[in-house]
This record gives structure tokens, C-alpha cells and sequence, in this order.
């Protein structure tokens, strides 16, 4: 009775692993949860007080299915003066989130065998989504001497007459590394000389710690003709649960995104666009702030790492993760079908710490940690897996 598609869905173990810390809080156990995906700050005032507005005004009826004039008005300025990307309105559509983004993208690009480059370790969205489309996701094998960052050389060996897209995330969930300009000039001019579409997934990009940060479609005048820029609110403005993202396109493919939009869901919440649209006209401040706060728990989570000196990590340029390489202890642990996984549930289990095994992201010998943490969870927390790490080492 169960489509094809959803039976080929594989269950999300980042999921599986939030639904076992909310079982043991629920049965009042002390977690200290550095798996959160989620900034821990609260939506600006000024942004909430602007969506208030907006219902104290009764604007609740239906609006444009590719989002409020008002917002991509307010997302067009942002784009040209944060990222040198211009664009007419009619280049943007405003979705439920940029996961929403990204299918939508997705479902206007790819028909039945379609090849997606997906470089590992990924987001773990992009896989199950390209499958549920009836694309191939095509996992590309990166090096952590680059930071598991892909390059020509890696698409060259990688593509086929099906390639029809590549999916880059830039700030990088779950690593924190960041593109330069010169590596994302070569993907380009790669992906134009060989027609393949790049999604650039940049939901990260405001959480730049070393401002690094370049936009793939600002890059030449040929980009907006294969880039589909992702970009959203949740991590730049912590509005997570109002699930507002957008893509930037060029319009023909734009046009399409909006029409496969407006006979699934229509428009965002407008409430949700209005928040959205306050964010950016008043709330600059407000992110800034949080990015000092990401910038100096990184610092904290660097410098108990290098004062243990056991494992080796990818240390973050953006975004508010670490991906930090546990393999020097798989030998010491059991495990079946995964290690990082059976790595988590045993710390889960014994000292109460919670993080994401690097299987989600395609890499089984690391895990996340996440940066969107109370600082004195996160110094404790990694203190104890420290203290775990030893005590295995010290058996051995």
C-alpha cells in the first residue's frame, strides 16, 4: 500500500537521536544536548513586534504565491549589498523554509534518473530528497586535508552524461568550513563548461567567523544562468519554527518554482513573511550579535580540543558546528552496522551527553557538535566526552 518512493526514504538519525534525549529529559534525566540544529537565541523584538503589527492590521488573506512584494523587496537590497547579487524581484521566491527552497529547486530541475553530486559529508536532507523526486543522489568522496571541501578535480572524475545538478553547502553544515573565491570560480566555470546546475545552500552564510564568505552567484554574469541560491531566516534570525527560506534564480526557472509552490502550499506564512521582513529592516544588530556569541564558544570548544590533544577536527570558519574525528577509537567500541553511531548511544547512555553521529552527514568516523549550546553545557559536555575518550584509551 506504501509508495515506492516512501519506502526508499531512510529514516533520519538525527531525529532518532533528539527523540532519545527528549525521552530521557521526559523522564527527568540530566542531558547536556550539544546535537541542537538550532540557534538558542530568540526571534529580534523588533521582528516579532513588526509580524504583530501586521495581525493588529488584518493582513491575513491570501497575497502572492512567490512571497510578499515587501519582503523580496527587502531580500533584493539585502542580496546587493551583502552579496553583490542583483536581481529584480521576480528572481526570488519566498518558500516555507529552505529545506522548502530546495525542493521546490529540486522539482523544477530534476527528471526520473537525473544525477545530483552531492560531496560527503552533506546535509542529511539532500539525499532523501533528490530520491523522493526520482533523482540519483551521487555521493562524492572529499578529503579532510581540504576541509572536505570539493574541487574540480573530484567533479571531473565524478560526472556522467545524467549529471544534472550539484548541491554545495557554503557555510558547511556539519563541518563550519568555508569556500574561498578562487575554489568556487573553479566549480563555477566547471559546472557552466559542462551545464550542470549548482543548488548553493547558503543558510549559513550571515555565520561567518572569518569573513570569508562569497556568494556563488555573485561570481560572473553567467552564474544566475545554473545558480539556484538557498538562503532562509532560521539560522540568521533563529526563526527556526516560522519556516521562511527563498531561492534566487534566474527567472524562467524561478517562474517554475513558483508554480509547482502555488499548487502545493501557495504562499508562506504571511505572518511569518512580515517577521521575516522586520528582520531585515531593523534587526541587522540582533545577528551580529549572535555571531560574536557563536564566535567565542567556538573558541571555548577549539581550545578544550587542543588542550586534550586526542582527536583532530575541522576547525570552523562559519556556521556553529564542529566536526570532530573519532576514530581513533573504533577499536574500542562495539557496533554493528555503524560506529559513530554506537559512539553517541554509548555516551548518551553513560555520561548523558547528546551529539550527531557523523553517519548522518555520510562520515562514519566523526561527530557534530553544536556550537547553538549554553557555553557552560558545551565546556562540560565536551569536557565529558574528553574524560570518556581517556578513560577507553587508558584501557587499552
Amino acid at each position: 500500500m506504501i509508495s515506492n518512493r516512501a519506502l526508499n526514504i531512510t529514516p533520519s538519525i538525527t531525529i532518532d537521536i533528539s527523540s532519545k534525549i527528549n525521552e530521557l529529559k521526559a523522564n527527568n534525566i540530566d542531558i547536556i544536548n550539544l546535537s541542537i540544529g538550532e540557534p538558542n537565541f530568540n526571534v529580534p523584538k523588533k521582528a516579532t513586534d513588526y509580524g504583530i503589527k501586521s495581525l493588529n492590521e488584518n493582513r491575513t488573506t491570501y497575497d502572492l504565491v512567490s512571497g510578499l512584494k515587501e519582503l523580496r523587496t527587502e531580500i533584493k537590497k539585502k542580496l546587493q549589498i551583502e552579496n553583490n547579487i542583483i536581481v529584480d524581484e521576480d528572481n526570488i521566491v519566498v518558500s516555507s523554509g529552505a529545506k522548502h527552497a530546495i525542493t521546490n529547486s529540486f522539482m523544477a530541475l530534476i527528471n526520473p534518473n537525473d544525477e545530483v553530486l552531492i560531496p560527503k559529508p552533506y546535509w542529511v536532507s539532500y539525499p532523501e530528497t533528490i530520491k523522493l523526486l526520482g533523482g540519483i543522489p551521487k555521493f562524492l568522496e572529499t578529503f579532510k586535508e581540504n576541509s572536505f571541501k570539493i574541487t574540480k578535480e573530484i567533479l571531473k572524475n565524478n560526472i556522467s552524461e545524467n549529471t544534472k545538478a550539484l548541491i554545495i553547502c557554503n557555510p558547511s553544515n556539519p563541518t563550519g568550513a568555508i569556500y574561498n573565491k578562487d575554489e568556487l570560480k573553479e566549480i563555477l566555470d566547471f559546472c557552466l563548461e559542462n551545464n550542470i546546475y549548482i543548488i548553493s545552500d547558503e543558510i549559513y552564510e550571515s555565520i561567518d567567523f572569518s569573513n570569508n564568505f562569497t556568494s556563488l552567484a555573485s561570481l560572473n554574469d553567467k552564474a544566475m544562468d545554473m545558480v539556484i541560491t538557498i538562503n532562509g531566516f532560521s539560522k540568521s534570525f533563529a526563526m527556526t519554527g516560522l519556516r521562511i527560506g527563498y531561492s534566487v534564480s534566474n527567472k524562467h526557472i524561478a517562474s517554475y518554482i513558483s508554480k509547482i509552490q502555488g499548487h502545493l502550499v501557495s504562499h508562506p506564512s504571511l505572518v511569518s513573511q512580515y517577521i521575516a521582513t522586520g528582520a531585515l529592516k531593523y534587526c541587522k544588530e540582533d545577528n551580529k550579535n549572535m555571531v560574536m556569541e557563536y564566535k567565542k564558544r567556538r573558541d571555548i570548544a577549539i581550545k578544550i580540543l587542543k588542550d586534550h590533544n586526542i582527536f583532530e577536527y575541522i576547525k570552523p570558519e562559519g556556521a556553529f558546528y564542529i566536526f570532530i574525528n573519532i576514530s581513533k577509537l573504533k577499536k574500542y567500541i562495539k557496533y554493528d552496522d555503524s560506529f559513530s553511531k554506537a559512539f553517541c548511544n554509548d555516551i548518551l547512555d553513560k555520561i548523558k551527553v547528546g551529539v550527531v553521529p557523523g553517519i548522518a552527514f555520510g562520515n562514519d568516523d566523526y561527530i557534530r557538535i553544536s556550537l547553538a549550546s549554553d557555553p557552560i553545557d558545551l565546556e562540560n559536555g565536551l569536557e565529558k566526552i574528553h574524560k570518556y575518550s581517556k578513560d577507553i584509551l587508558g584501557k587499552s
